[in-house]
């Protein structure tokens, strides 16, 4: 009969306990919440701000980062085996993913090819031709 009656006084405690906080109010710890929601802030903005500057730029099929550098490189080592463009003079320049070629080619068919060959490098939004035909200078 004891134990019924301390389980009962103990009950009675906890109601008037929980009848005595504020409806709704969370407990109060003395860790700070709030800092480690304010750190997981951060490092979802600063990883965000990373995946944008990458998606930027973009990655390639193989995982490397397609930089104006890289376009112009890939750009550069796609003409080198082409047919139609031996003998040419072709200068590659990227700025913002936009390729502009200057320079001489030999052939109107190369000219063009050379375009093309620009335009499939994976990264380049669009391509300025500017390749006159004619003989190297």
């Amino acid at each position: 009969m004891k134990t019924m009656q301390w389980n009962a006084a103990a009950l009675v405690g906890l109601l008037a306990l929980a009848m005595s906080a504020p409806a709704g109010a969370a407990p109060q710890t003395t860790d700070k919440p709030d800092n480690h929601v304010v750190q997981g802030k951060d490092a979802v903005v600063k990883g965000a701000k990373v995946v944008g500057g990458k998606t930027k730029d973009g990655l390639s099929k193989t995982g490397e980062v397609m930089t104006d550098g890289w376009i112009t490189t890939r750009v550069n080592s796609r003409f080198v085996n082409e047919e139609l463009l031996k003998g040419s003079d072709i200068n590659v320049d990227t700025d913002n993913h936009v390729v502009t070629l200057k320079g001489t080619v030999m052939t109107m068919a190369g000219r063009t090819k050379a375009g093309a060959v620009a335009r499939g490098t994976e990264g380049v939004r669009r391509v300025v031709n500017r390749l006159i035909i004619g003989s190297k200078k």
